[in-house]
């Protein structure tokens, strides 16, 4: 199982890139930037590919909706050659409060852009003339579309250090999910329950594995999570209450009741009444009550908290699960603490 970790995108992140060597030397895998309405990451990554030279890095996610499918693909190839060949494509819909707020695009469409930003990628990085005419890009632009006619298939000009650069998918509805199962190299969820990911993911995982391309080996799952490797009762409760409050946030308050991906993703997990609860507290501004309504159960099943036999147990359940490898946002206080427990981890994880 591998051990990767995110990058915050407010606040030191110079410093944070500097003490990667760190992480690396205990047995960091990878770092996965994310990008929301912040500093945009690919010039972060960029950085990020500079100042190591084993880290896999990877962008946790780019909105398939801000960049063309044709950007997309010459980003990621940039980036995979500054790094050496080190790079994985995280894409992702986003959701319309960022799409549609902070960038003024229509958010349609998301399964079928995403399927067809994955076809034009790899056009790309193969280096054939760009020739495509899906249901929503158009390449050229011919005059049907809105084009002047002048446009031509072209192919990249650079040679990529890879002709298929990995990709992985940021999904939780099923439709999404099988999408990841069946074309991408890899599959992100946040939030997973290893004991509860088969009632929540299973068909939909099956059903994008049926149709899936041999050639794109086994789907790598990559999960996010908090970890706190502790025999202090005092911090098994703050980690436990950081947790908690992380989860009122995106249960609660990351979209409008009906359109909260997270909060259907908790009602999948059998938490359905909580989630409602969590959901209305939080939207009528009682933030604390919402964080205190979130069921432990829901806590210890998405992170590691607890003894370092405990969070061994735990990680063990989630490689049972599939799970490949765990993105883990350690909740420690300090630098040092945290690279202790990126360690422990290495050491107690399969």
């Amino acid at each position: 199982m591998k051990i990767g970790m995110p990058l915050s995108y407010a606040g030191g992140f110079a410093e944070t890139v500097e003490a990667l060597l760190e992480y690396e030397s205990v047995g960091l895998d990878m770092v996965l930037l994310p990008e929301a309405y912040s500093f945009d990451s690919v010039s972060q990554l960029g950085y990020v590919a500079a100042k190591t030279s084993r880290l896999e890095i990877a962008s946790g996610i780019l909105n398939i909706y801000s960049r063309t499918p044709a950007l997309l693909a010459m980003t990621a190839a940039g980036l995979d050659y500054v790094s050496g060949g080190r790079f994985t494509l995280g894409l992702g819909a986003s959701g319309p409060q960022v799409v549609e707020g902070f960038h003024g695009l229509k958010y349609d469409a998301p399964l079928g852009r995403t399927r067809e930003v994955v076809e034009i990628c790899r056009k790309v990085w193969r280096r054939e003339p760009v020739d495509f005419q899906g249901k929503y890009y158009h390449l050229p632009l011919t005059p049907e579309h809105g084009g002047g006619g002048l446009g031509k298939p072209l192919k990249m000009i650079n040679h990529p250090v890879r002709d298929q650069i990995p990709m992985i998918l940021a999904a939780l509805g099923p439709k999404n999910v099988a999408l990841a199962a069946e074309i991408f190299e890899g599959w992100q969820p946040i939030f997973f329950v290893p004991e509860r990911a088969r009632d929540a993911f299973g068909d939909a995982l099956d059903e994008g594995k049926a149709k899936r391309d041999p050639k794109l080996g086994d789907l790598r799952i990559i999960v996010d999570t908090s970890v706190a490797i502790t025999d202090d009762a005092d911090e098994k409760e703050a980690a436990m209450q950081a947790v908690r409050e992380h989860l009122a946030l995106y249960v609660g308050g990351m979209g409008a009741r009906g359109k909260n991906f997270y909060n259907d993703l908790a009602s999948r997990y059998g938490f359905a009444e909580a989630a409602t609860t969590i959901q209305d507290l939080y939207l009528t501004g009682k933030k604390a009550e919402a964080a205190a309504a979130v069921p432990d159960e829901l806590v210890h099943g998405v992170a590691l908290i607890g003894s370092e036999d405990w969070v061994a147990e735990r990680a063990a359940a989630f490689a049972a699960a599939g799970v490949t490898s765990l993105n883990v946002s350690p909740l420690a206080k300090t630098h040092e603490q945290k690279v202790a427990t990126i360690k422990k981890l290495r050491e107690v994880a399969p």
